[in-house]
C-alpha cells in the first residue's frame, strides 16, 4: 500500500552453495523460498546485501547483463511447465540454446543436442508434438530436457513436481536428479515434496524469511 512500512521477505541470509552440490530449499509458504530463488537467479535485487553468481556480484550488473549470465549458466525448471504452446518439443529445448550469446553449440549441433536430450528424458517420439498433446509428465520431460539444453553451471527448480501426481513427479524426480549427476551441474531447488528434497546433498530450511535449518545429508 501506499505509504506503508516496506514489506521484508528475507532477513540475514548468509549462504553459500558449492559448485556441483544439489541443494534443497524447503519450508511452510510464505516462508521466501521463492523469492530465495529469484534473488539468487538475478530476477530480483536485494535491498541489502548481495548476490554472487559464479563469480560475478549480480547487484553490479545491468538487467540486460542479469539476463545474459542467466542465459549462459542457468537453467530453470518451473512447476507450472513454461512451455511455449505454438513450438514442438524439439522447438520448446531448442529456445535457451538461441537465446545463449556465445552458444556452445549452433546449427545442426544445437539439434543434435535438443534431439539428444528428449531422449534421455524418453521423449524421443515426441520432438515433433505440442504441449496440447502431452501430458502433465511429458511436459515436465520436456522443460527438464529445456532447462539442459545450453550445458547450465547451474540447474534452478521451483516446486518441479507441484503439478504432478506422486507417480508422475517420481519419475520427474529421478530423471532430475539423473540428469543433474551426469552433466555435473549445481542444483537448487525449491520444494514442498519430501521425496525430492531427499535427493538432495543438503537441505536449507526457512521460516518466517530467516534460514532456521542448514544440514548435509545422504542423498536417498
Amino acid at each position: 500500500m501506499s505509504g506503508g512500512r516496506p514489506l521484508t521477505v528475507l532477513r540475514d541470509i548468509d549462504l553459500e552453495i558449492e559448485a556441483a552440490g544439489a541443494v534443497a530449499v524447503v519450508g511452510p509458504s510464505g516462508s521466501g523460498k521463492t523469492t530465495l530463488l529469484g534473488l539468487l537467479a538475478g530476477l530480483d535485487l536485494p535491498s541489502a546485501g548481495h548476490v554472487v553468481l559464479d563469480g560475478q556480484n549480480l547487484n553490479e550488473l545491468s538487467e540486460d547483463e542479469r539476463a545474459a549470465v542467466r542465459a549462459e549458466k542457468l537453467g530453470f525448471v518451473f512447476q507450472s511447465f513454461q512451455l511455449i504452446p505454438t513450438l514442438t518439443a524439439l522447438e520448446n529445448v531448442l529456445v535457451p540454446i538461441e537465446l545463449q550469446d556465445a552458444a556452445a553449440v549452433n546449427g545442426a549441433d544445437a539439434e543434435d543436442r535438443a534431439k539428444e536430450l528428449l531422449d534421455r528424458v524418453g521423449l524421443g517420439d515426441r520432438t515433433h508434438h505440442y504441449p496440447a498433446q502431452l501430458s502433465g509428465g511429458e511436459q515436465q520431460r520436456v522443460g527438464l530436457a529445456r532447462a539442459f539444453a545450453n550445458r547450465p553451471k547451474i540447474l534452478m527448480a521451483d516446486e518441479p513436481t507441484g503439478n504432478l501426481d506422486a507417480d508422475t513427479g517420481g519419475h520427474v524426480i529421478d530423471l532430475m536428479v539423473k540428469l543433474n549427476r551426469e552433466e555435473g551441474t549445481t542444483l537448487v531447488l525449491v520444494t514442498h515434496d519430501v521425496e525430492l528434497a531427499s535427493k538432495a546433498y543438503r537441505i536449507v530450511r526457512l521460516s518466517g524469511g530467516r534460514i532456521v535449518g542448514d544440514e548435509q545429508v545422504t542423498p536417498r
